[in-house]
């Protein structure tokens, strides 16, 4: 099973073996819990949210809360008006959220129920309480990915909340992109360091690795807040991180409220990290100060020290379209060489994006969007690589090749600490130094006879 393929590449037009990708819904559950007192629902089957809890479960090691309007064969021919005005009332009286967030799946968007027509009758017939919100995104799961859900999520939040008072106030947006909730806190970190007001929209901190103290909290302290969502429409600009996660959301924003918007790419690595912090100093007119100067010179240090096992390494490497563009861009570099970059996910633009960040070091580095994990696997085999870095489900894949493996992406479900220390910044940049090495180093140490095994580096 491990070897599941040969070499022979052969083209597929419709089928997809193990894509490096999941569904919208997953996104727009996670993007949702990073709402303060937010109820995602899944406007669907038991099973779908079922899976998609499972899912975040797993990769977060955390209860992930969410109710579903249960739909049954009634509801697939009929519609699921009824299912979802009886899931309203059950989940306002029953756990008390401050707002549901309703997101579709296949079978609803298939029926075409109007969800804005059911939350405007549920709110007339009392069903949504006086001083409860419920708003909606659609995610269909036959089109898209995790990525773009969690993006139409983010902009439903905006489209429903966000207002202008017409007072702009000293303070910046944050859309941090799908990214950790460590990465969200140390986005947070940085902007506060360089001495900048934000808001963080949606902020899984605190939330999805909230501390144990011995009592169960279904909504816990972390999450951007209902007023905080209202607010973003009085601040003086947005910074959006990752252009397919964010862009969306930010240009609603603007449309909106006039709000006006950049798109960062995530600050993986140091150029990345320099262009956020600089971009936070300009906005803030403040100056990026010595303890982040010190970080950065820590990261370089490394980078320099370990550049003997890392230089012109060839990689494969699969994800989400922004996490694979930051990654990439580190990986030249610290003097690695991509050799194929996968995405599940549609986009001929990003393609040429990844091929022109990898020119230096390899023009002929292999792109493919919309592809999947068995044809990374095949190329693999005709191409012999150094390292191979994606989610848990590229394992397969490293033991049948007997590669080092990085853990990077969603989902990691096999390892802890991706939810606890960040990739973005420099901080994420030394610890993603350290993985990579740390995999060179032991696979030698496995294959080498005994006479060749190194005590010191």
């Amino acid at each position: 099973m491990l070897e599941g393929t040969t070499a022979e590449i052969r083209e597929r037009k419709a089928l997809r073996v193990n894509p490096a990708k999941t569904c919208q819904p997953i996104g727009a559950m996670y993007a949702a819990l990073g709402i303060h007192k937010c109820m995602p629902h899944s406007h669907g089957s038991q099973g779908c949210c079922a899976y998609h809890r499972s899912h975040l479960t797993r990769h977060h090691k955390e209860p992930i809360v969410a109710t579903t309007s249960s739909f049954t064969e009634g509801a697939s021919v009929f519609g699921g008006l009824a299912n979802l005005k009886t899931a309203f009332s059950n989940i306002f009286s029953i756990y008390n959220p401050d707002i549901v967030a309703v997101h579709t799946t296949c079978l609803s968007e298939v029926i075409g129920d109007d969800i804005p027509t059911i939350i405007k009758k549920s709110t007339v017939e009392g069903i949504i309480p006086e001083g409860k919100i419920a708003i909606h995104a659609n995610t269909p799961s036959f089109v898209g990915s995790h990525v773009t859900g969690f993006a139409n999520q983010c902009e439903a939040f905006v489209k429903y909340l966000s207002e202008s008072t017409g007072e702009t106030k000293n303070v910046i947006n944050l859309f941090p992109g799908w990214v950790e909730p460590a990465d969200m806190r140390e986005l947070k970190r940085l902007a506060t360091l360089v001495g900048v007001e934000f808001i963080m929209t949606p902020d899984t901190s605190d939330v999805l690795d909230s501390a144990m103290d011995g009592k169960y909290e279904m909504y816990p302290e972390g999450g951007t807040t209902i007023d905080d969502l209202k607010a973003m429409g009085d601040s003086f600009l947005t910074l959006a991180m990752g252009p397919l996660a964010s862009t969306t959301a930010a240009t609603t924003l603007e449309k909106k409220c006039q709000v006006p918007s950049q798109v960062l790419e995530l600050p993986i690595g140091v150029a990345a990290t320099d262009a956020y912090l600089n971009a936070l100093r300009l906005a803030g007119d403040t100056s990026v100060p010595r303890e982040l100067e010190r970080e950065r010179g820590r990261l370089i240090d490394m980078i320099s020290d370990m550049s003997q096992y890392l230089h012109k390494k060839k990689v494969a490497i699969f994800g989400d379209p922004d996490n694979l563009t930051s990654m990439v861009s580190f990986l030249v570099e610290i003097g690695m060489e991509p050799a194929i970059v996968v995405s599940g996910t549609r986009g001929k633009k990003w393609e040429a994006k990844i091929r022109e960040i990898c020119k230096p070091v390899n023009e002929n580095v292999e792109v493919r969007s919309f592809s999947d994990i068995h044809y990374l696997h095949q190329w693999v085999k005709a191409n012999p690589v150094d390292l191979l870095m994606g989610n848990t489900y590229g394992k397969f894949v490293a033991k049948s090749e007997n590669l080092p493996f990085v853990r990077f992406g969603f989902p990691i479900l096999d390892r802890v600490g991706h939810r606890a220390f960040p990739t973005l910044g420099y901080a994420g940049g030394l610890r993603i130094v350290e993985k990579i090495t740390d995999a060179f180093l032991d696979k030698r140490d496995r294959e080498d006879a005994d006479e060749n095994i190194e005590l010191v580096l």
